[in-house]
């Protein structure tokens, strides 16, 4: 007798759940338009476009071949001392004596600075106090402090500042001497954004407030074109009625870099132009720079390192027009007490290189 098979029941199997539904992003749920702010950001991006800079260091590059913030006259002693190097401590003794524009002086500095922070002060023979505070408090927000106390009516002063950069953008705000009473100051933002790999605007801005109701508003307009290779930079500014500044920035060689400098001034009333043309060549323990511009005087400025800690200046001008002639000496000494291992390493990241203060 045949045994029958077993025939398999069937069993229901529930059917596999529906895919969730995708849901909305929150800007785009929230906010109409942030599909398309999201494609524009994705735009920017792939543009790669590089960061101009800052209004302030718009012709950094020129400025530091010009003679005008290095040229001096009579005699000058530098003289410092490094006490920290990781932290960055320092403090500095600065004699200025036998000059035709200014009376004999001495300043007192201290500098103090880390990775995000940087102070230095500075006080004079006269009672004379200046301080700069810088707080980072990322790689591209800078909190600015500078205040100076001084004897002079109308020399005191204090500047909030704080700078942002983006990826291919800068911005800056500036208050001087800001009254939360009335409001009164002065009041500066700037703003200048890549367009290209190579060109730059922006615009800054400038409002003083003196009294309530008394108030004048002005702008300037700025461009920056950069060498693909970054071999020459120009740049232009227009302020007001008829102000034109304009740069021009070249790098010939490693050693040697050139650069012009011109302004016009054509207000109602007023003419004027200066042009300035000037070059600088860097050897290996020297840094030469000469200068000649449309007035008639010809400059130059040599500083010579016979050490790493000891550095021997000469500056000189000659007024052809009004045949007048100004002649500078000094020194620069570091007696640091640090090892020559301690002297050689690279200062915090985001801590600019700070020149000896001016007298």
């Amino acid at each position: 007798m045949s045994v029958p098979t077993p025939v398999p029941v069937p069993v229901d199997v529930p059917p596999a759940p529906p895919p969730p539904a995708p849901v909305a992003s929150s800007s785009s749920s929230s906010w109409p338009l942030g599909g398309l702010y999201n494609r524009f950001a994705a735009w920017r991006k792939a543009l790669d476009l590089p960061n101009p800079g800052t209004v302030e260091n718009l012709s950094k590059e020129s400025k530091q071949t010009l003679l005008n913030n290095y040229a001096f006259d009579g005699a000058r002693a530098d003289l410092s001392k490094s006490l920290s190097m990781n932290p960055m401590f320092q403090v500095t003794h600065s004699f200025h004596l036998g000059s035709q524009a200014s009376p004999p002086s001495y300043h007192f500095g201290a500098m103090f600075a880390n990775d995000k922070l940087f102070m230095h002060g500075n006080v004079d023979n006269d009672g004379n106090l200046s301080a700069r505070f810088n707080q980072g408090w990322s790689t591209n927000n800078v909190s600015k402090v500078q205040a100076q106390l001084s004897s002079t009516p109308g020399q005191s002063f204090v500047q909030l500042e704080h700078d942002y950069q983006g990826s291919d953008y800068s911005l800056n705000a500036k208050a001087v001497n800001p009254s939360p009473a009335d409001l009164s100051g002065i009041y500066m933002g700037s703003y200048i954004q890549s367009i290209t790999k190579n060109l730059a605007v922006g615009v800054e801005t400038i409002l003083q407030q003196q009294a309530p109701g008394l108030s004048d508003i002005g702008a300037a307009y700025l461009a920056k074109y950069t060498s693909s290779d970054k071999s020459w930079i120009a740049t232009a500014q227009v302020q007001g009625p008829g102000i034109l500044q304009a740069s021009y920035w070249q790098k010939l060689s490693e050693k040697v870099d050139v650069a012009a400098d011109l302004q016009v001034m054509a207000a109602p009333g007023r003419r004027d132009a200066l042009a300035t043309l000037a070059a600088r060549y860097e050897l290996r323990m020297a840094s030469f720079r000469a200068q000649l511009d449309s007035t008639g005087k010809v400059s130059a400025y040599l500083e010579q390192r016979f050490a790493p800690t000891f550095s021997f200046l000469v500056s000189g001008e000659i007024d052809h027009f009004k045949n007048a002639a100004k002649v500078g000496v000094g020194v620069m000494i570091d007696s640091s007490s640090l090892t020559p291992e301690e002297m050689g390493m690279v200062p915090p990241p985001g801590v600019p290189a700070v020149p000896m203060p001016q007298p």
